[in-house]
């Protein structure tokens, strides 16, 4: 059994540590994602404070990670590809900063935490939902696709360099 909810400041130093852990990972990975200060705990608090922050509860505890940003993503504003187009081309979303507790790791829970991001999304009333993700992370580009997200091309991320952003169009 699982379930959503919105981050509140009480869970900041574990949401930090699910995230530290998913840094190691992905270095362990040899995956050039995350490893110069980004995410920092400043902007994890931020995304707190701004109710932007989910977490996905199991078993009592927090299992996973995630934010939804609304509105237009800096990085976004230029693509090397092309935004499916929909009338107001800044009415979305994005997905960021999605971490699985190493405690969950294994179980299968990536898909099940970006399904609930998705009917977030949904519930919020917006269709066009993106993310993005680092070239080498396969495993993040597998749960984007099996999530119905697709492929639109490469963003700059600045120091974080390009990025593979994928998109999702709610009917």
């Amino acid at each position: 059994m699982h379930f959503f909810r919105k981050a509140t400041l009480e869970d900041l130093d574990e949401v930090w540590s699910i995230l530290e852990s998913a840094k190691e990972l992905l270095k362990s990975l040899n995956i050039d994602q995350w490893q110069d200060g980004y995410p920092n705990k400043k902007l994890i608090k931020t995304d707190i404070k701004k109710d932007r922050s989910y977490l996905m509860i199991c078993e009592g505890e927090i299992a996973a990670v995630g934010v939804i940003l609304v509105g237009v993503d800096p990085a976004y504003t230029a693509i090397d590809g092309q935004w499916m187009g929909r009338e107001n081309e800044q009415n979305y979303v994005s997905i960021h900063r999605t971490a699985i507790s190493p405690r969950f790791q294994g179980k299968k829970l990536s898909s099940i935490m970006m399904t609930g991001l998705i009917e977030i999304c949904s519930e919020m009333g917006f269709k066009d939902i993106r993310a993005d993700t680092h070239k080498d992370n396969k495993t993040m580009q597998h749960v984007l696709a099996k999530s119905g997200f697709e492929y639109r091309g490469e963003i700059y991320q600045g120091n974080e360099s390009w990025r593979q952003a994928y998109q999702l169009l709610l009917s």
